[in-house]
């Protein structure tokens, strides 16, 4: 056999396996695939970041040298636990001073009653002895107005007192906030100081350390463009990979739409959160996560490739207002009319009742009349 006869059969074998099934209508090949029943499910991307879903910034009132630290990064700590210790030698200066001066106070208030107790005797022995006319009422008089100055002195002494005591308060409080404590059962998921640092508490209160709560409970913070974001309700299925785990897919659920909107470089995003089981530890605070939120899927249905919805074939000229595909029916192409449903990457559910499993959808053509290109044959597809 002539080696141009081989070649052409060769050539002929390959473009039957590359285009499928090839049906001859004149001098036009059209490439058909066949309607098939599947399940389509649509996602809407994002990508997000691994986040602890509680996590407690731990920090200092006082201002201070941080002298000792208990933990570090990872530290698994309780409710209560000692986490660093600021120098207490000026925290513990003051509440000695501040006792010092309470004692003082709490002795001239003794001594303030113990006059009053003076100042009421005397004054009622000078009423008895005016009574008996011997004393003058100038004397009783006299007499009365000691004791009511003894009565503001006490006064006084028991003002002063309190004061001392409040003072003592604020010093020992101040003495207690010198150390820092956890908050919550968690890790410690981040550490800002070193011994030695001095912090300063003045107008905020810095952070010191971050704890997080469980970290066998995470979620995933993502942006969706406003042209998605109509699509994600609470409660849909998330899928989802991890950059340390490229071979593995992980399942988790959409908790929260957030309303407030970003805007970065005029592109409008809102911030989706997705929980996730973390029992297994593969989930890293910090961790960046490529999202797929299924937003609808439809299974066992009528499909069709997606090349199928933008076939027409190269000699029709007319419009039409309706969505349809290019069936290769024994007469030669035909167009039905067809309601479009889901859609994913690489095929389409349609909704018609003339068309069945395995009729032969057209999704292009091969030969001279072919290469003007695969032309329009679709209407915007309404919203579900």
């Amino acid at each position: 056999m002539p080696k141009k006869y081989i070649l052409v059969t060769i050539l002929a074998v390959l473009i039957f396996v590359i285009a499928g099934f090839v049906m001859k209508n004149g001098s036009v090949k059209y490439m058909t695939k066949e309607i098939s029943r599947g399940t389509i499910t649509e996602y809407v991307e994002a990508s997000g970041t691994i986040k602890p879903i509680n996590t407690i910034a731990v920090g200092t009132q006082v201002s201070g040298t941080v002298a000792k630290i208990y933990v570090d990064y990872n530290s698994e700590v309780k409710a209560g636990q000692l986490l660093a210790e600021l120098d207490p030698s000026l925290f513990q200066a003051n509440v000695d001073q501040s006792t010092a001066k309470l004692n003082n106070a709490q002795a001239a208030y003794s001594k303030a009653q113990a006059n009053l107790a003076y100042k009421r005797n005397n004054y009622q022995r000078y009423q008895h002895l005016y009574q008996k006319n011997y004393v003058s009422k100038d004397d009783v008089e006299l007499a009365r107005s000691n004791y009511l100055a003894a009565e503001a002195d006490v006064a006084a002494a028991r003002a002063e007192m309190s004061a001392s005591q409040a003072s003592l308060n604020n010093n020992l409080t101040n003495l207690g906030y010198s150390k820092i404590t956890s908050p919550v059962d968690g890790t410690v998921i981040s550490r800002a100081v070193d011994v030695g640092q001095t912090v300063a508490a003045s107008f905020n209160t810095p952070t010191l350390f971050e704890v997080a709560k469980d970290l066998t409970k995470m979620q995933i913070e993502t942006s969706v463009s406003e042209a998605d974001i109509g699509k994600i309700k609470v409660g849909q299925e998330v899928e989802y990979t991890l950059d340390g785990y490229q071979d593995k897919v992980f399942k988790g659920t959409v908790t929260q739409v957030r309303l407030a909107s970003t805007t970065t470089n005029n592109v409008v995003t809102y911030t989706v959160i997705v929980s996730v089981d973390n029992t297994d530890g593969f989930a890293i605070p910090g961790m960046s996560a490529n999202v797929s939120i299924i937003t609808g899927q439809a299974k066992d249905v009528l499909c069709v490739d997606n090349k199928a919805l933008k076939f027409t074939p190269p000699d029709n000229t007319q419009k039409y207002n309706s969505q349809g595909i290019w069936v290769m029916t024994k007469s030669g192409p035909e167009r039905y009319d067809v309601k479009l449903g889901l859609s994913d990457d690489s095929k389409t559910q349609i909704i018609s009742d003339k068309l069945n499993e395995k009729d032969k959808v057209i999704v292009g053509t091969i030969g001279k009349k072919s290469k003007g290109k695969t032309t329009a044959n679709t209407m915007r597809r309404p919203p579900l």
